[in-house]
C-alpha cells in the first residue's frame, strides 16, 4: 500500500473527534447511499441536515422516515460523525435524516429543541424527494440526542401540528429524569431555566404520546438505566405502548456503535430498532 495516502488518512483521523474517527474508519453498509448533504433547515452552520436512503429508492416509494439526533452532552458532536448510523438504518428500508443542532456554547436551552423541531419540519416538507413518507416519521436519538428526540415527541409545544406525523420514538441511553441538577453538564445546560420541571421528559407523558422503544446499556456508567425505568413507568401509567431493551454487555457509547458493521455482533440493537420502527410505521392501506 502506498504510505502517503495512508499517512494522510491517519493525520485526518487524528484531527477528528473519537466518533468522527470511528465513522471515518468503520466499514459502512452497502445497501444505502448518501442522498443529500448539508441541506439547510435553519440559518447558520449548525442548521444543516444529511439524508440517507436505501440504494435504488425513488420518490414514489414512500418509505418510513427516521430522524436521528446524535449525543454529545449538548456541548459537542456533529452529524458528520454518524454516517454509519444513517447508512445502517437506511439499509433497513428507511429514509434517514441526520440533523445538526446548536450547542449550548452557541445558544442556550431550548435552542437545540427549536433546531430539532425545525429539522423535523424540513424533512416533512422534503421527504418525498428522497422516497420518504412525510406522514410516517420515527424520531430517534442517543444520549443527549435521545433527550432531544423524546422532548419533541412528548411535549407538543415544539412540533405543534407536525407532531401528528411522529408515529414513534427510539430513545437510546438518554436522560429523562435528572433532577436535581447534580452534574456539570446538566447545570450548564439547564441551570438557567426557571421552571426545571419543564425540562424533564418524565413530566410530559400522556396518552396521546406515540409508541416508544427505550434502549439502555447494562454497563452504562454515564447515563444510568434508572432514567429508562422512570420514563417507561410514566409512559405505561399514561397508557402509551412502551418497549424496553437492556443490552447487558454494552456501555454508553456501545449502545450506538452497536449499530455499526464493526460491533453489530455485540447486541441486536440494529435488528431491534428496525423491527420496532417498521412495526409502528405500517404502509397505509390503499
Amino acid at each position: 500500500m502506498n504510505r502517503f495516502p495512508l499517512l494522510a488518512l491517519l493525520l485526518a483521523v487524528a484531527a477528528c473527534s473519537p466518533i468522527n474517527a470511528f465513522d471515518t474508519l468503520v466499514p459502512k453498509d452497502g445497501g444505502a447511499r448518501l442522498a443529500a448533504r448539508n441541506q439547510a433547515f435553519a440559518a447558520g452552520d449548525r442548521g444543516k441536515v444529511d439524508v440517507y436512503a436505501p440504494k435504488g429508492a425513488t420518490a414514489s416509494d414512500k418509505l418510513p422516515v427516521i430522524v436521528f439526533f446524535y449525543g454529545g452532552s449538548w456541548n459537542s458532536g456533529s452529524k458528520d460523525g454518524y454516517g454509519f448510523v444513517g447508512r445502517a438504518l437506511a439499509a433497513q428500508g428507511f429514509v434517514v435524516a441526520l440533523p445538526d443542532y446548536r450547542l449550548i456554547e452557541q445558544a442556550a436551552y431550548p435552542a437545540f429543541l427549536q433546531d430539532g423541531a425545525a429539522a423535523v419540519r424540513w424533512i416533512r416538507a422534503n421527504a418525498g424527494r428522497f422516497g420518504g413518507d412525510p406522514d410516517r416519521i420515527v424520531l430517534a436519538g442517543h444520549s443527549a440526542g435521545a433527550y432531544n428526540a423524546i422532548m419533541l415527541s412528548v411535549d407538543p409545544q415544539w412540533l405543534g401540528r407536525d407532531r401528528a406525523a411522529v408515529k414513534g420514538l427510539v430513545a437510546m441511553a438518554g436522560p429523562y429524569s435528572f433532577l436535581p441538577l447534580d452534574t456539570e453538564v446538566t447545570q450548564q445546560t439547564f441551570g438557567a431555566v426557571a421552571d426545571l420541571a419543564s425540562t424533564q421528559p418524565v413530566n410530559f407523558a400522556t396518552a396521546d404520546d406515540p409508541p416508544v422503544l427505550l434502549i439502555a446499556g447494562g454497563k452504562d456508567h454515564l447515563v444510568f438505566g434508572s432514567n429508562s425505568v422512570a420514563m417507561a413507568m410514566k409512559l405505561s401509567e399514561a397508557g402509551v405502548p412502551v418497549e424496553t431493551r437492556v443490552y447487558e454487555d454494552l456501555g454508553h457509547v456501545g449502545v450506538v456503535t452497536a449499530l455499526s458493521t464493526l460491533f453489530r455482533g455485540k447486541a441486536p440493537v440494529l435488528k431491534d430498532v428496525a423491527a420496532f420502527a417498521h412495526k409502528i410505521t405500517p404502509a397505509p392501506t390503499r
